[in-house]
């Protein structure tokens, strides 16, 4: 595969959008199927170029006696859940209702209709799996496959269904958080993924084509994979490889070890085809576990950073460094009042460890520090002109600040005071949300020129209608300036430009 293509899975019943013949890292979530080619029968695949084996009468002598398949199925399949995600209930920008026609791209500002094709009344579904994390209904799942969903629906392994309420979601690590109004539920207790080992047996559990509660098993054929299928600048990608059979629906669904313990959840596959060929990625669960203790107890995530551009150590970057050892990631800079600067990193060290764990590319290192929260300390090991050197670094959040941030009715940052709109504000202004500047001090906002009572809608042309979202996308700008958009009660539009370094 010589050019990955990034491939949303979601095949809306609105949309046209067959797999077939599209090579690529694509994730497993699936939308109604009516118009795909998945749409075949299950016995059509499964009749064709098979042959029957016989298997001797002791047929357990072929297995290893502590090789049990049956003990870790059980105890997880009920704690897999089938999610449906629903598109343009409630109209306006859900996906179902993103499509344009051709001829309105050809003719901005003209719309075209044509019979029996209501834009607005379109209906689309996607589907795909969840891992429930505790008996009172707190799921986790993949934020690809929540993602823009006017509702969603989750079905239990008893048949049972509820409707889901987001708890929060985290793009940067493709994680989202359900809950649903339930008790006594069977949930699956999480595994140290930091121990598990290429070679070692594990199962995917989920709901793949629709056919729900599904098993399948293979090995981790490797750790630590950035196959860079997220986008953004603060994304985290480590993920285990294995090669049980997952396939689009799985998204979201667990992977898991012989003792029946959540190792991973399933995220994408690489694929020529859009189906199983061979190879699967799931996000590790030390990263699901901080990721959703995060979004639980806070509401966003807790993104801490080591402020330092780092790279793969390779044998010509080592040479022309004059790095004699090819284990650790390589820092070509320091972010100028980071946290790595502060605790005497330099550009050209070579990190090794990070609190006794071995680093040896770019994927392990975020992981590792991903596991962390701001103002955590953690132990770097590295080297120097190659002699061994160890620092202690006092990690901050992507705006270089130690305190972490909790989403409420309203927030601080840097000098200035925010707080949700109300609707009938957004009614008057004619938006759709926002955040308001209700107090401000001295700081980046007021240099600005940023008057009190201005209405923030938009942050580097990302809206934003409340506090949890304004939060969320500040995690990921670039660089230390951010283009502000909005508006005052007068109606007067305006944008500044915000330093929040």
């Amino acid at each position: 595969m010589n050019k990955k293509t990034i491939i949303l899975s979601v095949l809306l019943s609105a949309m046209i959008g067959g797999l077939a013949g599209v090579g690529g890292f694509i994730f497993m979530n699936q939308g109604n199927q009516q118009s795909s080619q998945l749409d075949k029968p299950i016995a059509s695949h499964a009749t064709k170029n098979v042959s029957l084996t016989s298997l001797p009468q002791n047929g357990g002598a072929l297995v290893p006696e502590d090789l049990n398949f049956v003990k870790a199925a059980s105890k997880t399949l009920t704690g897999v859940v089938h999610i449906k995600t629903y598109f343009g209930t409630k109209g306006g920008n859900s996906r179902a209702n993103q499509q344009r026609n051709p001829l309105e791209e050809m003719f901005p500002g003209f719309r075209f209709f044509y019979p029996d094709q209501p834009r607005q009344q379109k209906r689309g579904e996607a589907s795909g799996s969840g891992v429930i994390l505790s008996e009172d209904g707190y799921i986790a799942t993949n934020n690809h496959v929540v993602e823009d969903g006017d509702e969603i629906e989750v079905v239990l392994n008893d048949k049972r269904t509820f409707k889901a309420k987001v708890i929060g979601t985290d793009p940067g690590t493709d994680l989202a958080l359900l809950k649903i109004d339930a008790d006594g539920l069977d949930f699956i207790p999480f595994g140290n993924s930091e121990q598990i080992q290429v070679g070692e047996w594990v199962l995917a559990v989920g709901n793949p084509f629709n056919l729900t509660s599904t098993v399948t098993a293979g090995i981790v054929s490797a750790k630590g994979r950035n196959i860079n299928i997220l986008s953004g600048q603060y994304t985290i990608e480590s993920f285990i490889q294995t090669d049980a059979a997952v396939n689009p629906g799985n998204s979201g669904g667990a992977l898991v070890n012989l003792r029946g313990e959540l190792v991973g959840i399933n995220t994408a596959i690489a694929s020529p085809t859009g189906s199983y060929s061979g190879y699967a990625f799931a996000i590790p669960s030390s990263i699901i576990h901080k990721v959703i203790s995060d979004l639980k107890e806070y509401g966003v995530v807790q993104r801490a950073v080591l402020g330092v551009q780092i790279q793969n150590l390779n044998s010509e970057l080592a040479k022309e460094h004059d790095i004699k050892s090819l284990n650790g990631v390589y820092v070509a800079d320091v972010v100028e009042g980071g946290a790595a600067e502060e605790a005497g990193l330099q550009g050209g060290d070579v990190i090794t460890a990070i609190n006794g764990v071995s680093v040896n590319n770019v994927a392990e290192l975020q992981e590792q520090i991903g596991t962390n929260k701001p103002g955590d300390k953690v132990v770097v090991d590295y080297t120097r002109d190659n002699k061994k050197r160890s620092t202690e670094v006092t990690l901050k959040n992507i705006i270089g600040e130690t305190k972490v941030v909790k989403y409420s009715s309203t927030f601080e940052l840097k000098g200035a005071t925010f707080a949700n709109i109300s609707s009938s504000t957004a009614e008057k202004l004619g938006i759709d949300g926002g955040i308001e500047v209700v107090k401000i001090g001295n700081g980046p906002w007021k240099q600005a020129g940023i008057q009190k009572g201005f209405i923030i809608t938009s942050v580097d042309r990302e809206p934003v209608k409340d506090i949890k979202e304004f939060v969320q996308t500040l995690k990921y700008v670039r660089g230390g300036g951010v283009l502000i958009e909005g508006i005052y009660e007068d109606g007067t539009r305006a944008y500044y430009g915000i330093g929040l370094r």
